[in-house]
């Protein structure tokens, strides 16, 4: 059974019709074992690649496949990377991740990777983009979401147009249901929380210039 209602693949048909330019990939790590949505992340996936001849998917099995998966830094499943499809070269890698599945209203947010990467748009403020073309440390932002969360989409779309933006960030959306460790060690007691490089956080679905206050904080951060 398609996970996709026909209502619902075809918005996205037109979608992918309208904003994919180049070739994107979906990297998918799975694992037969201890993964409670990998079927279906790889099913949804597949039908989302089924609706542009622009989308493709790729499938990893986080242990036998661990030495391709480290390339994109996919340590644990189900995840996705999100990347340009270089054919017979290299892939483009942006930095975009999704760590358990984008469902609910996180399929939004897996949506608008696809199409901003697919369309090679940038939507930032001036002063966001300033600021990550003189940085000069790597910077790791991890959003905690869970599906039902009306609000965690447009944090995540913002890391992940900081990601998009500037070779320095990365950025994770992660189901904090799904990876309960990560969120004990980051305290998250509600979502959307944005964790950046271990040591800032944000809580709540901040405006752009409040997250731009965040990241210059965690560049003052010592070392």
């Amino acid at each position: 059974m398609a996970l996709l209602s026909p209502e619902d693949a075809k918005a996205v048909s037109e979608q992918f019709e309208k904003n994919l330019t180049r070739p994107v990939k979906l990297i998918v790590a799975n694992s037969e074992t201890d993964c409670m949505y990998c079927k279906e992340v790889l099913e949804l996936s597949n039908e989302l690649a089924e609706l542009s001849p622009n989308l493709s998917v790729e499938s990893y099995d986080v242990v036998d496949d661990a030495i391709a998966l480290k390339a994109f830094n996919l340590d644990k499943t189900p995840a996705i990377a999100v990347v340009v499809d270089g054919g017979d070269s290299p892939d483009t890698d942006y930095g975009i991740r999704f760590f358990g599945i984008p469902s609910g209203y996180e399929f939004m947010s897996l949506l608008d990777a696809i199409n901003t990467i697919g369309g090679d748009s940038i939507q930032l403020r001036q002063d966001t983009l300033d600021f990550l073309a003189d940085l000069e440390q790597d910077m790791h932002i991890q959003v905690f979401v869970t599906p039902t969360c009306p609000h965690c989409p447009r944090a995540v779309i913002l890391a992940h147009h900081l990601a998009y933006a500037s070779p320095r960030v990365t950025a994770d959306m992660v189901e904090s249901m799904e990876f309960p460790e990560l969120a004990d060690r980051y305290n998250v007691y509600g979502v959307p929380r944005t964790v950046i490089n271990e040591t800032v956080h944000q809580e709540g679905a901040a405006p752009e210039p409040l997250l731009l206050q965040k990241l210059q904080e965690a560049v003052a951060v010592p070392a």
